[in-house]
């Protein structure tokens, strides 16, 4: 087949793999540092590093030896090593006519050896793990082969990189696509996961006297808490459908039991339903706890957890649902409040803090109004420690 894309479309595809990582201007990570110590120590080399080749420039995702952020992308080694596609060597790079007047070798640092492998992902070439020396040296085959060989542990670690990337567009597409339409009422969310993916959702789904909300948390951060999240959510939604809210909590309790168990894991939950006409809120806190009403007037009333997290019950069956249902009204202007802990964490992880996160809320002039006053109050830390997932139900002020 022919290729009838032209550089500049081919080079286009490449920056769009670069950014599609998500890694430019992100902190260092141990994952990719370790692979730099590892190869500055096997060569014996001052400095080694990863960069990711951005439109006109180097970011450097991992360096030793080296205390720039970033470097121009045209007078860069990089930028032939990755045009090229092979191991780029250059031995001496004062007696090599094509670096003798770059600046690199001329000015400082006055490079000499320079030995740089491509990194692939997303079917193309973003990035490099290169070994810089001030002094020229020689690189034979033996050191060529360990040189690609550590490249490929980076590429793995890319690779993990785009699955996480992937992983998060579908969870992200598992998340309400918009709040249900229900006359007198509004909902609001939002989640931001620590990796990308993480274990926890909110949901919603109209009934025909209402709405049903729920928030949940699986233990653990990452792919495998997003999978048991996953799960959670397709089962709760299916148990839904079984009537009141106790005996769908039971039947997604009694489903789930067998997968919670062999994986060592937890979830809590809030599940509530919202009554349209009269206000009124049936829900079941399954070890969840951070939930709270506040009303129209700024008084808070905190909801508590009854009864341990789903994974906990044993020979739990709808029939029997095991955990109570629990009730409350609420009135024109007031709203319910739930979080993760995440949003806790943020806050220095005392459950005290669920005061000041209600507080947030009071005088909300919608629900997605006290959602981002939630968020930003979390954001306040500028760390994320865990998954940050709020949702809210509010029901509207008098015509």
């Amino acid at each position: 087949m022919v290729n009838h894309s032209g550089p500049r479309a081919v080079e286009q595809e490449r920056l769009a793999a670069v950014h599609e990582l998500g890694l430019l201007d992100t902190p260092p990570e141990e994952r990719f540092d370790r692979v730099v110590r590892l190869a500055q120590q096997l060569f014996g080399v001052p400095t080694a590093y990863v960069s990711l080749v951005d439109r006109d420039r180097l970011f450097y995702k991992a360096k030793v030896g080296l205390d720039l952020l970033e470097a121009p992308r045209d007078t860069s080694f990089c930028r032939l090593t990755i045009e090229d596609g092979g191991t780029l060597v250059v031995e001496d790079a004062s007696a090599d006519p094509r670096f003798t007047t770059n600046p690199w070798v001329v000015d400082d640092p006055g490079l000499r050896f320079y030995a740089g492998h491509p990194l692939a992902a997303g079917g193309h070439r973003v990035g490099t793990l290169c070994l810089v020396d001030n002094r020229a040296r020689e690189f034979g085959p033996a050191d060529r082969a360990l040189l690609r060989d550590l490249a490929a542990w980076v590429e793995e670690e890319l690779a993990v990189v785009e699955e996480l990337e992937r992983a998060a567009h579908v969870q992200a597409g598992l998340l309400p696509a918009a709040p249900p339409r229900l006359d007198g009422w509004e909902v609001a969310g939002a989640c931001l996961p620590a990796r990308g993916v993480g274990g926890d959702f909110y949901d919603w789904a109209p009934t025909p006297t209402g709405v049903t909300v729920s928030i949940a948390d699986v233990m653990g951060k990452g792919m495998g808490a997003a999978i048991i999240a996953a799960t959670v959510r397709a089962v709760l939604r299916a148990a839904s459908r079984r009537g009141q809210v106790e005996d769908a909590v039971a039947a997604a309790e009694e489903a789930l039991a067998s997968d919670l168990t062999q994986t060592a894991t937890f979830a809590t939950l809030l599940h509530a339903h919202v009554e349209a006409a009269t206000g009124e809120v049936t829900y079941v806190d399954a070890g969840h706890g951070l939930s709270a009403v506040v009303r129209a007037d700024g008084a808070v009333e905190r909801l508590l957890a009854d009864g341990p997290p789903l994974g906990f019950l044993l020979d739990v069956t709808p029939g029997d649902a095991g955990r109570d249902a629990q009730r409350l009204t609420l009135g024109h202007g007031d709203l319910l409040l739930a979080v993760s802990d995440g949003v806790v964490d943020a806050l220095g992880g005392d459950v005290a803090v669920m005061d000041d996160v209600a507080a947030a809320a009071v005088g909300a002039a919608s629900a997605a109004d006290a959602v981002e006053r939630v968020l930003a109050l979390a954001a306040r830390s500028g760390a994320r420690p865990d998954d940050i997932t709020v949702v809210v139900v509010r029901r509207q002020d008098a015509a």
